[in-house]
């Protein structure tokens, strides 16, 4: 399994929280790449386990604090 920005993008609107199913049901209605598919599909799950956010399934997810900003631009 490997994630990458453009992949995990596909998950950003996705109804979090939500379970593995759930997650492969969304990525299969919403037209995501099959690597998408293919990555849920592949990740261990623990009887009906809950996602709460991105952040659980690829643990590097950027996040705003991981992108520089010159506050002094706004």
């Amino acid at each position: 399994m490997y994630w990458t920005l453009e992949l995990a993008s596909y998950l950003s609107d996705a109804p979090w929280p939500a379970s593995k199913d759930e997650l492969i049901d969304y990525s299969i209605r919403t037209g995501a790449p099959l690597e998408v598919v293919e990555n849920l599909q592949s990740m261990e799950e623990e009887g009906g386990e809950i996602y709460e956010s991105i952040e659980e399934i690829w643990p590097d997810y950027p996040t705003e604090e991981d992108y520089l900003r010159n506050e002094d631009e706004y």
